[in-house]
């Protein structure tokens, strides 16, 4: 089979079984940096795990980004573009397996090692839609020669670069990394499906949102471990557990397929607009899991940077969600009054932790969160769910 491209407009279009199983790779590097991150944070070093946290989840967000886009446009399904995704896939696992090291002792060579695996199964599908697709040759060669030349930086990044440029470099290889995309698709654009990204994206909210679940059932096994259920424990557990739902209910107010449609040349802000907030939910698991585990015995973080792990994830979602959506929708059903002012009080609650202590603090934001979803509802006036939208495009 010859790798074409595939119609921008192709009906039915929705996410394979080889873009499922990729997905769940990732459960386990998602899972490894957020198991990191709150490490640093019951540890009381916070600050000091952000910058690895967020280094790190850029990888995975990035690969993650790459094949997800390659796929909308060449998803051939034959023997050689299973045999690469799963190439691929096990370079996610590698990745995954270098997180600890990375996220403790600055040491990114296994991450990168996962990372050179990644691409060069990606480098070979750009390649071969080069050969096999002629009209868009020159944008598969950009593609194939902007990503080796920033896999072999990558490689001196982590192996050879002197610590004191580490981050500077990190920091001007992920710019560079972003740019690829720009300067490939002026050559020819590529024709990725609007409604199959939207998909795409959504699976992977879910997936973060199950990460945080999963983050804080391990808090709870934690905290289960030495104490009686408390009540603290309780409102926290169930706050949280509501913070998700109405995370996930804003996510999904308004399904972006029909936006991304009608604006494609806005695609790039949506679309890197999301790093931030599908960091926020994995930062937003650790900060779960510590807060449940603080509850049933000491931990050496303060009470207030255990609120502020939660209340910042929180408030940097909302505000997020807001600027990214809000460019492809004509009617944005998010208002930005409501979801600022729920931000606002959001990073401001955590202040009240001396008085009404961490669980307290959840609660108050899981209420905030819940009001957001109702103002917001209330004022779409009767907007059709997503999966209406999605089922009108079929």
């Amino acid at each position: 089979m010859r790798m074409r491209a595939r119609p921008v407009d192709e009906p039915n279009r929705v996410a394979s079984q080889l873009e499922l199983l990729f997905d769940l790779t990732f459960v386990v590097a998602v899972a490894a940096i957020t198991a990191q991150f709150a490490h640093h944070v019951v540890e009381g070093h916070a600050l000091a795990g952000i910058v690895p946290f967020l280094q790190v989840f850029f990888a995975i967000w990035w690969a993650w980004m790459n094949f997800t886009w390659f796929a909308s446009s060449y998803d051939t399904d034959d023997v050689a573009y299973r045999v690469l995704t799963m190439v691929q896939m096990a370079g996610v696992l590698v990745l995954a397996a270098g997180v600890p090291a990375a996220s403790e002792h600055t040491d990114y060579r296994f991450v990168t090692l996962g990372y050179v695996i990644m691409r060069i199964g990606l480098v070979a599908q750009w390649v071969r839609v080069a050969v096999e697709d002629p009209a868009r040759r020159p944008t598969a060669l950009r593609y194939a020669g902007g990503i080796t030349v920033l896999t072999v930086a990558w490689m001196y990044h982590s192996w050879a670069a002197p610590l004191s440029i580490e981050l500077p470099l990190f920091v001007l290889l992920a710019v560079l990394e972003l740019a690829v995309p720009l300067w490939a698709e002026r050559a020819e654009p590529t024709t990725w499906h609007p409604h199959h990204i939207a998909e795409r994206y959504g699976l992977f909210t879910i997936i973060l949102l199950g990460e945080s679940v999963l983050a804080a059932s391990r808090g709870v096994a934690s905290a289960l471990e030495s104490s009686r259920i408390s009540s603290p424990f309780v409102m926290i557990a169930v706050s949280g557990l509501v913070v998700l739902f109405a995370l996930w209910w804003l996510y999904f107010l308004v399904e972006a397929g029909e936006g991304l449609s009608g604006r494609r040349d806005r695609s790039y802000r949506w679309g890197y607009g999301h790093y931030g907030i599908f960091a926020a939910l994995a930062a937003l698991g650790a900060g779960l899991e510590v807060a449940v585990e603080q509850s049933g015995h000491h931990v050496a973080a303060p009470a207030l940077t255990v609120a502020y792990a939660v209340a910042i994830p929180v408030g940097m979602f909302l505000l997020l969600l807001w600027m990214v959506h809000t460019p492809i929708e004509p009617e944005s059903v998010i208002h930005p009054a409501v979801i600022s002012g729920c931000a606002a009080a959001v990073l401001v609650l955590p202040l009240a932790v001396p008085w009404i202590g961490v669980h307290g603090v959840i609660t108050a934001i899981a209420a905030t969160c819940v009001l957001a979803v109702a103002i917001t509802m209330a004022g779409s006036s009767g907007h059709e769910p997503a999966r209406g939208e999605r089922a009108s495009h079929r």
